[in-house]
């Protein structure tokens, strides 16, 4: 198994075994960037709220997420009586498996050579990027659906088809957000698209209108506040995980603070030039990972931001929102790049 990249004006031939070892290292990353996320939530809404947050397991409470998560992964997987087995224990591996595959299109960076072998700094550049992350976040769909259907309970039921509302609703319009960027640049390779931005200007700035819609609908896909209606407490205990317990519950958290990472790389890569660095260019090669989890963080903390602001809506409200107000703004972007792009 090989693959083709690209190493100036030539093309070089990725090895099986270096694709191997990418995918470990890109697993390993992804599930290291969970404990992270959920450690910078809890300590900011800790100053955001004017209280302490975790501040006992590691330095500055810094351990406390992987503690949490290895208790979470002791207790006991109880599943109701009146479950559906097979279906109960696929949806959080579908929640978590869509999640990582995801995460693994996203570049960190442009080719390289290590040790005489040419390394694309992502973990496959497949092409069609956008396409193949709303097929995978259909894949994670699934799991919520599947996970609230499967548990034989009225509230995970309820949850489970507010899920499949919103994020069916919110990613019609996230989708519409992106078009403008695929017309200018002419490519769905996330890796063109970074590429286009180095040679001209970032699309925060061109697509301005497109990165509001895409971060509003991304916090909506990834059920963050002010539009976690799928998890609302207050009226349906947790939604789709009410019957998770343990690793089953582990599972569908870890995937929805990768998901929101995920989101914030795919803004990085779209809108905010990717490995580029303002004023600079082109990042070095050993820099410019870093570079891209940097602003990808910026996103999770904006998430974070808004989790402590703004209060949830109703769900009419949420629905309202999406179809009457989201939509036709994607869709007028796209529509008016489209003409900018032929008259231009």
């Amino acid at each position: 198994m090989t693959s083709a990249l690209v190493v100036g004006e030539t093309f070089a031939v990725e090895t099986w075994w270096v694709a191997v070892i990418k995918a470990v290292i890109i697993a390993l990353v992804g599930f290291t960037l969970i404990p992270a996320a959920v450690t910078i939530e809890r300590k900011l809404l800790g100053r955001f709220q004017h209280r302490y947050g975790p501040n006992r397991a590691g330095p500055y409470g810094t351990l406390q997420a992987g503690a949490d998560i290895l208790k979470l992964l002791g207790k006991e997987n109880f599943r109701p009586s009146g479950s559906a087995a097979f279906l109960f224990y696929l949806a959080p591996m579908l929640a978590v498996i869509a999640a990582v595959a995801t995460f693994a299109i996203i570049p960190l960076g442009d080719v390289v050579t290590i040790f005489g072998q040419p390394v694309g700094l992502y973990g496959i550049d497949v092409g069609i990027g956008p396409l193949y992350a709303f097929a995978l976040g259909s894949i994670a769909f699934y799991g919520l659906v599947l996970g609230g259907f499967s548990s034989g309970s009225k509230y995970s039921y309820l949850g489970a088809m507010r899920a499949a509302a919103q994020l069916i609703s919110y990613e019609v319009s996230m989708g519409l957000a992106l078009v403008g960027v695929i017309m200018a640049t002419g490519s769905l390779s996330l890796v063109d698209i970074v590429q286009y931005q180095q040679e001209h200007t970032w699309f925060i700035v061109t697509q301005f209108v497109g990165f509001l819609i895409f971060v509003i609908a991304a916090m909506a896909e990834t059920n963050r506040a002010p539009f976690d209606l799928v998890e609302a407490d207050s009226e349906i205990v947790a939604g789709y995980m009410t019957e998770y317990g343990g690793g089953g519950f582990a599972s569908f958290y870890a995937a929805e603070y990768l998901n929101m990472v995920v989101a914030g790389g795919i803004a990085t890569t779209i809108f905010l030039g990717g490995w580029a660095i303002p004023f600079w260019g082109d990042a070095p090669d050993w820099i410019a990972p870093f570079v891209v989890l940097f602003k990808t963080f910026l996103f999770v903390i904006f998430f974070v931001w808004i989790r402590a602001t703004l209060p949830r809506l109703r769900y009419d409200q949420l629905m309202s929102f999406g179809w009457k107000i989201l939509l036709p703004l994607a869709t007028l972007n796209a529509l008016v790049t489209a003409i900018v792009v032929v008259v231009a």
